[in-house]
């Protein structure tokens, strides 16, 4: 009989390794390892959006990229964020080598409320983190309608408007005869 020791962090490793295998998480849908060996994972860079001050703010956290590397495109009321990371792997001679940092193309894409002006919106790179500022769209304001009445009792036609009351309108048909 052979014994084994219990190690419940590995078996927390190979669980969390199950959990993503089962839901897709970070394995390349080929799954095809790169030239280190490891499965290349893929890179989905996190966002925020939020509004204020009249506008979307968008952040994302782009590590390692520069300006040039992220290119953004508006087309059809989808804002859509794109770029590459590449990897950069070190050849050890000796010793184990881990790479946990994913790397590869991305893409993210957001639809926006209708009416949003393209030629506004404004991108800042700073720090590893893309700022993107997208100006609300003017909503259309509710229309106040006037009520008008005549007032009761009164012959001559007079009308109240919005509580003030105002002289009856010359008939033009009557004018003209």
């Amino acid at each position: 009989m052979t014994l084994v020791r219990w190690e419940p962090v590995r078996e927390l490793g190979t669980l969390q390794h199950e959990i993503n295998r089962l839901f897709g998480f970070f394995d390349q849908p080929s799954g095809a390892p790169t030239a280190a060996g490891a499965l290349r994972r893929q890179w989905i860079p996190p966002i925020d959006l939020v509004e204020r001050d009249g506008a979307y703010i968008l952040r994302a956290d782009l590590p390692g990229l520069g300006r040039d590397d992220v290119k953004i495109e508006l087309d059809d009321n989808v804002l859509t964020i794109s770029g590459e990371r590449s990897t950069q792997h070190e050849q050890q001679a000796e010793g184990y080598a881990r790479f946990e940092r994913a790397s590869g193309s991305f893409a993210r894409a957001l639809t926006l409320p209708a009416g949003v002006d393209a030629d506004a919106i404004e991108a800042t790179f700073a720090d590893g983190v893309l700022e993107v500022r997208i100006p609300a769209p003017e909503q259309a304001k509710p229309r106040r309608v006037t009520i008008s009445t005549s007032t009761p009792g009164d012959s001559a036609g007079a009308r109240v408007i919005d509580g003030v009351e105002q002289a009856p309108a010359a008939d033009p048909v009557a004018a003209a005869a």
